[in-house]
């Protein structure tokens, strides 16, 4: 992922500028076809397909075949045939890991507590999570929800389950057409966002980012926060567990945020940037009243049914605006550091 810099600061404003224009339509299926050459590899640039998925989004009928691109389960550089095995290998290694996980199952119940906490968990969570469209109709399985949360669980020791991964996952179910690229787009997803929305990973530095942040661009805010509004910042831990997935009104929108996380663009850790854009929402009305803490969250909580077309520009109008007071801002170009353990073998 890019981090801010000198070279990159006109890319940087271009990349911002789409906000006052009107946004072209999305990358159809013919345009991301014209990307590729008869034999499959990449005829564009990486960065020239990344930039504009940024700036205009990918139709849905594209969507699943350019995640696979954008998380890693497939290589930039790979042909159709050698996509074709890569795909065909990751089934394989799914079904794998699931015979695996038929044979340890009775192990880890009889001795490992914390596998059966788990999964009472993650059954309370999918009871409570409704799975209807507005017309009645089964938009997910949940049994197979299940299987993948619990695979996951066992395979994947960077990220334990954390309330929300169910939420998370259901959308890459309802993305794809099988079960194992449900389970590699999240592992990958994961592993791409540097497991941002992992509480005892990437959480508490992208809170600690936001702090820093306000501090540098909004230091009269910053005052109050640390004042009367104190404890409001380190409270916002759901927007980054979830990956903001409640604040926006239709999965399309979920999925276009996602998608731009994916891309590294503008830059790195660019959801900090987002959750900034949110906060500022409040700002006005957090000074004027002088809210307190719980207040400020409490406006926060109310933050629903957002477009994420107009969140993306107000992050990447605050880029252009870094990039304009300081390309060296600290807090943008302190990477987060490497997850405490490497990433599991079969993630590779």
């Amino acid at each position: 992922m890019t981090t801010l810099s000198p070279e990159n600061s006109l890319s940087a404003m271009l990349s911002a500028s789409f906000i006052l224009v009107k946004r072209k339509p999305p990358i159809d299926k013919t345009e991301w076809d014209s990307f590729f050459d008869e034999n499959g590899h990449l005829a564009k640039s990486r960065d020239f397909i990344c930039v504009n998925i940024l700036e205009r989004g990918l139709h849905p009928f594209v969507r699943t075949e350019a995640w696979k691109f954008l998380t890693g389960y497939y290589s930039w550089q790979s042909s159709q045939d050698e996509r074709l095995t890569v795909d065909s290998t990751r089934r394989k290694n799914y079904d794998a890991l699931c015979q695996m996980y038929e044979k340890i199952q009775p192990l880890l119940e009889n001795l490992h507590r914390n596998f059966t906490e788990t999964r009472n968990h993650i059954a309370y969570d999918l009871q409570k999570l409704y799975n209807k469209d507005p017309l009645g109709n089964i938009l997910i399985d949940k049994k197979r929800l299940e299987k993948t949360l619990l695979l996951s669980y066992v395979c994947n020791n960077q990220a334990e389950y954390q309330r929300g991964f169910h939420e998370m996952v259901m959308l890459f179910q309802l993305m794809v057409e099988h079960d194992h690229e449900t389970f590699w787009l999240f592992q990958f997803f994961l592993q791409k966002t540097e497991h941002s929305c992992v509480i005892n990973i990437g959480v508490g530095k992208n809170l600690d980012m936001l702090n820093s942040l306000i501090t540098f661009l909004d230091p009269v805010f910053a005052e109050h926060l640390k004042g009367k509004g104190a404890g409001a910042v380190q409270a916002l831990f759901p927007w980054f567990c979830l990956c903001f997935q409640r604040a926006f009104k239709s999965f399309d929108d979920v999925w276009r945020l996602w998608e731009v996380l994916l891309t590294g663009k503008p830059c790195r850790n660019f959801q900090v940037l987002v959750a900034y854009s949110m906060l500022q929402m409040v700002r006005e009305q957090a000074l004027l009243e002088s809210m307190s803490g719980d207040a400020i969250l409490l406006a926060c909580n109310k933050l629903i049914d957002l477009d994420a077309d107009e969140l993306i520009s107000a992050a990447c109008m605050v880029y252009a605006e870094l990039i304009q007071k300081d390309v060296s801002c600290p807090v943008m170009c302190s990477p987060l550091p490497p997850p405490p353990h490497p990433p599991p073998r079969s993630l590779s």
